[in-house]
């Protein structure tokens, strides 16, 4: 996967995270999940998009980290909407499905990025 596609499927991923928070129940779960979800799921993108424009190798790898571990964290969140039952299964599983191809992307373009070094 090239850079500008990894860049558009973020933004997408992004996109997704924000149209699904919407969508959640406007009561005390939902708007402390979903606050927390929008904040890692849209900074996957901003700290992909700020990955690529790293001044250092150095930086670039501690970008993916964050993305990484963002990316991780929007899994934890979709998951607990599904197992609280905020929203049925069948409305999240494609977006935490996105969320766990995207943290394997960046731990495995994290690993490549040491050993080119």
């Amino acid at each position: 996967m090239t850079e500008k596609e990894l860049l558009e499927r973020t933004k997408q991923f992004a996109l997704r995270v924000i149209k699904l928070v919407n969508a959640l129940p406007d009561n005390a779960t939902g708007r402390a999940i979903g606050n927390q979800l929008i904040r890692s799921g849209t900074s996957v993108a901003a700290n992909y998009r700020a990955a690529c424009r790293g001044r250092s190798k150095a930086e670039f790898i501690a970008k993916l980290g964050t993305v990484e571990e963002e990316a991780d964290e929007s899994c934890l969140w979709l998951e607990l909407i599904i197992e609280s039952e905020l929203m049925p299964a069948g409305l999240v599983m494609s977006l935490l499905k996105e969320a766990k191809e995207i943290t394997a992307i960046m731990a495995a373009s994290k690993m490549s990025a040491r050993k080119n070094r």
